[in-house]
């Protein structure tokens, strides 16, 4: 993994750019899994999906109803003009842009999971994909 220096906006934030993958080498309304560090070391495993237009969307890959690291292999969507991935295991609809859960299919999430997907800041430079954390 490479890590690259912060731009000014991540500077507040503290965050550390990995370069995670060529563009080129995600399927456009698939999703693909990565297993990064946060700068603590710790791993981190995050779903990507690139979107119709190029737009790369980074939630976490843990899904808070299964409990399964799955959310790279849900099912890619719309809602109102929302880009959205549906799980695998129970097909809650989460929104790819806020993480937020759309349609939690009558389930609730598992004790100590939020029905919300966290996300990662993303950026194609020079077209390879850098996902922040940290």
């Amino acid at each position: 993994m490479t890590t690259l220096a912060q731009t000014p906006d991540e500077a507040t934030t503290a965050a550390t750019w990995t370069a995670v993958c060529p563009l080129d080498a995600l399927v456009p309304e698939r999703g693909a899994a990565a297993l990064l560090e946060n700068p603590d070391g710790a791993p981190v495993q995050v779903a990507l999906f690139r979107l119709l237009d190029d737009e790369v969307r980074a939630v976490q890959q843990l899904d808070p109803y299964s409990g399964a690291n799955v959310m790279s292999r849900g099912i890619v969507g719309t809602r109102g003009g929302e880009p959205t991935v549906a799980a695998p295991v129970y097909k809650q609809v989460f929104a790819l842009r806020s993480g937020d859960c759309l349609e939690s299919g009558g389930k609730t999430p598992l004790p100590g999971h939020g029905a919300h997907l966290a996300t990662f800041p993303v950026e194609v430079r020079d077209g390879v994909v850098h996902v922040a954390l940290g």
